[in-house]
């Protein structure tokens, strides 16, 4: 298609463009990002992928078209496996591991005898070389190139028909057919269509590593996201050894399963058993410390959440959080000062999830609450309990899904009672007879009876502490 070639300015956060230069987007708010880009003009088609219609009955049911990674933990996140043909965007912070995951994952593929590709546009042979020596992956149908320029990349993939292909990384390659630079807006939209493209009509799956941005988020629109078929983002932090694949989208599978790894000398290992790792150097009678249960799509974890009350020295109390959402921390501490009368608004309080796992879901509730009051009143929560349950605004503690799964993974860790939400309670009476002590809360207060020793005047403040009702 044949045009007359055109000079634009688009904002490289979110894609709008304008006429002319604007030093602050009117679409996403930020400033100076707008780059200059020449559109229209003659370009290549994309590759059509359209095929007649056919009736859904006389359709595959597409059971068998998982291709294994070879990482357990990346085939959980992924849905069971790679779907052919399917595009999987890779996101996470410099150095984090994303190089390191995929080029394992290639080098247990190409294992299995079909030829694997690997694409770098940041690294050259011999670095390549040196790590796939480190990871222990160097095999002859691990096939390396080093390219950044689309048309060529293409070809090979045609060429060799490989089982899988990676892009590492998306931003670095470019199409001749744009005059703009690699990773602007419209290098990004073009690379990853016509490379989404020819996945689908060779059936071959392409992982795409992209580079995050400070805030976080993948660099480049957010169309980038709806392009392909499963956002995958690595998180980890740099004084743990541990890395987290989350998945916050997935057309094949669950949006929400997690996979853990550990960064060790000779790569990622898999974490089978996460709840062992993250709660190994949990201190035992130490006040401020409590266990929780969460759901990660298919997978329970238990993790520990300890916090910190003092006394504030200035005017306003401060309010740190890691690992949690600092607003749910906020709504939990109001809850406990109005429902449980314990006065928290002269005090700074510091909750953190330890292990560097970051906890979203609403069955976390109870736990922060009995963590915050244990420090409070300097009482050691029972170190063999563990806690879940969702909060109201009200007090009332409120039931969350798969209770049973919790109960029954805490019990394999050797913890001997958990508290939890009395309609849950009720509903595992009848289903799952659990040989840890089960103890049911419908409030807030009640859950303060229950965990320090279950009596009012044992919810009292330590000594030289005051602020209960």
């Amino acid at each position: 298609m044949s045009g007359r070639a055109r000079t634009v300015y688009r904002c490289q956060g979110c894609g709008h463009g304008s006429a002319k230069w604007l030093g602050r987007c009117p679409q996403c708010g930020g400033w100076n990002l707008f780059v200059e880009e020449t559109e229209g003009g003659d370009r290549p088609a994309v590759l059509s992928v359209s095929t007649a219609p056919a009736p859904v009955t006389s359709l595959g049911s597409g059971g068998d078209e998982r291709v294994s990674t070879g990482l357990g933990e990346l085939d959980r996140v992924l849905g069971g496996g790679l779907v052919r043909g399917s595009a999987v965007l890779v996101g996470g912070d410099p150095g984090i591991g994303k190089s390191t995951l995929l080029l394992q994952a290639c080098g247990r593929m190409a294992e299995k005898g079909a030829p694997v590709l690997y694409v770098s546009g940041e690294e050259s042979r011999r670095q390549i070389r040196l790590r796939a020596e480190r990871l222990g992956v160097l095999s002859d149908r691990l096939l390396v190139q080093t390219e950044t320029s689309l048309g060529p990349i293409l070809s090979t993939i045609e060429q060799t028909s490989p089982r899988a292909v990676v892009v590492d990384s998306v931003q670095t390659v470019f199409s001749d057919s744009l005059d703009a630079a690699p990773g602007s807006v419209g290098q990004l939209r073009e690379v990853t269509a016509r490379l989404t493209a020819l996945a689908r009509g060779l059936d071959v799956p392409v992982f795409l590593v992209g580079h995050v941005t400070k805030e976080g988020v993948i660099a480049g629109p957010r169309v980038l996201e709806h392009m392909v078929d499963t956002v995958l983002y690595f998180e980890g932090e740099g004084g743990h050894p541990f890395r987290v694949l989350r998945a916050v989208k997935n057309r094949y599978g669950s949006a929400m399963e997690i996979g853990v790894f550990e960064m060790t000398g000779s790569g990622l290992d898999e974490v089978t058993n996460p709840s062992r790792l993250f709660l190994a150097e949990r201190p035992v009678g130490a006040s401020g410390s409590a266990v929780l249960s969460c759901l990660e799509g298919t997978r329970t974890i238990l993790v520990e959440v300890q916090s910190l009350v003092c006394p504030t020295v200035f005017g306003v109390p401060r309010r740190t959080v890691v690992g949690v959402d600092a607003s749910r921390v906020s709504l939990m501490v109001a809850v406990l000062e109005k429902k449980a009368g314990i006065m928290l608004a002269g005090h700074d309080i510091y909750v953190k999830v330890t292990g560097g796992i970051r906890v979203d879901e609403p069955a976390a509730d109870l736990g922060i609450i009995a963590s915050v009051a244990s420090n409070f009143l300097d009482r050691a929560v029972d170190p063999g309990a563990v806690i879940f349950g969702e909060v109201g605004l009200a007090g009332e503690v409120r039931a969350v899904s798969q209770a049973g799964q919790r109960v029954r993974e805490a019990e394999k860790l050797g913890f001997t009672s958990c508290i939890l939400p009395s309609d849950n309670l009720r509903r595992l009476k009848d289903a799952d007879g659990a040989k840890m002590t089960l103890t049911g809360v419908a409030s807030v207060a009640e859950a303060m009876e229950r965990l320090f020793a279950g009596s009012r005047e044992s919810v009292e403040p330590a000594a030289g502490k005051r602020g209960v009702r």
